[in-house]
């Protein structure tokens, strides 16, 4: 068996860094890391996208902290309860999926997630699906389950009163959800859970159901969520998500066009810079001592160090130099050769790749995301009918990190 680490100080960084709320407490806790008890913990990553995103990295990243620590970790993936889909935070019903659908959706979620979570090493995290238990529950089995909880419970939820109050429809599905996501806990027999604070309903049901079924306790630890200065979340519904198989040099971008306000608490939650550092700029950054971009630039650099590797990371700061901050065009500009000698923005958009339909590109066009470069700088392109004649040296870029080099049959 590993021996578990009870470091003081670490016990409380690990406690503390990037987490809201421990429940039942956080001297609970404490007592029981610091008593040197090997706890086992997990967290579940439902399936609905082809890759893992940058919150699912802050929940994997408190997860390593525990294993670093020697504790047992499990890796979830969630591909019975992503075919119910989690209604937390959903105005409408969410489309349920098929396994099919799930699981190669969740097919490299093991190879990202091996980012954060060592997969190998003497203290290795575990993946389970929770198919595994959840297949084999009879109706019987589910009306005990259910039994454990009150309508009144479920319906108290804030977007199950938005829907009411809208007069939208509730199915009798979304109120199973955090029974099979509880039902999680009480199968695995974990001494803790951990998630964003948009879990905090779903973990605290597995926490009753634990109790009700095995009179046992289960610890939840909810982190803080990543939103920006309005208090707008970071996710896939709101469309400023970084997925964990993003490009290099694509991540790094993505990641600095983050609002300034999110910058240290990005800091906490996804990289492994020492505390100490993150409370220096903070102070830094409120003192105006530090200008918020170069922090920005070290979150990118750390951020795809994690995902690529330090070397690919280095490689993707320097272009983001080169080419945002220089203005200069990117080292190996893909090239696609042109079999006419002039086309319509627009399918020019859609045969180069850098669209995918013609509705993005006019879409693109009209937000200002398309230049030509024809001769001398990048021009905006506002004319979504406009004939491109290809000539020598047409550059097209899609924003700041896609460009494409047309060149003549």
């Amino acid at each position: 068996m590993n021996k578990v680490i009870t470091d003081k100080k670490l016990v409380t960084e690990i406690l503390t860094r990037g987490v809201e709320k421990i429940y039942p407490s956080y001297a609970e806790l404490e007592k029981k890391l610091l008593s040197g008890q090997r706890l086992r913990l997990y967290c579940g990553y439902d399936a609905t996208a082809p890759a893992l995103h940058i919150g699912n990295a802050f929940t994997m990243n408190k997860l390593a902290q525990f294993q670093r620590l020697g504790h047992e970790v499990i890796f979830l993936i969630g591909d019975f309860t992503s075919m119910i889909g989690d209604p937390t935070d959903k105005k409408a019903t969410r489309r349920q999926r098929t396994r099919e659908e799930v699981l190669a959706d969740a097919k490299n979620y093991q190879k990202q997630a091996a980012a954060y979570l060592d997969f190998k090493g003497p203290n290795p995290a575990k993946t389970r699906h929770n198919s595994e238990w959840n297949d084999k529950l009879n109706f019987k089995d589910l009306v005990k389950l259910a039994s454990n909880f009150t309508v009144q419970q479920m319906i108290q939820r804030d977007m199950f009163q938005e829907r009411l109050t809208e007069e939208r429809p509730i199915y009798l599905h979304e109120f199973l959800y955090p029974l099979t996501q509880g039902y999680d806990s009480v199968f695995l027999d974990v001494d803790l859970e951990i998630g964003g604070n948009d879990q905090m309903f779903n973990m605290l049901c597995g926490r009753d159901l634990l109790k009700a079924l095995k009179n046992k306790d289960k610890f939840v630890m909810t982190l803080k969520l990543l939103a920006d200065d309005q208090g707008k979340k970071m996710g896939k519904t709101e469309g400023n998500v970084v997925f964990l198989d993003e490009k290099p040099q694509d991540m790094y971008g993505q990641v600095m066009s983050w609002p300034d306000g999110v910058i240290i608490l990005a800091f906490e939650l996804g990289t492994n810079v020492p505390l100490a550092d993150i409370t220096e700029m903070a102070s830094h950054l409120k003192k105006g001592k530090v200008n918020p971009r170069d922090l920005k630039m070290r979150l990118a650099y750390e951020i795809t160090k994690i995902n690529h590797g330090e070397k690919i990371a280095q490689a993707a700061q320097d272009n983001f130099v080169r080419t945002i901050q220089n203005k200069e065009l990117p080292k190996d500009v893909p090239q696609w050769v042109a079999k006419k000698s002039a086309y319509p923005l627009v399918e020019l958009l859609m045969e180069t790749g850098l669209a995918a339909s013609k509705s993005e590109a006019r879409r693109l066009v009209e937000q200002g995301a398309i230049k030509l470069k024809e001769q001398g700088d990048f021009t905006v392109i506002r004319d979504a009918q406009k004939i491109v004649n290809i000539k020598s040296g047409l550059v097209i870029s899609r924003g700041k990190l896609h460009f494409i080099e047309v060149i003549s049959k």
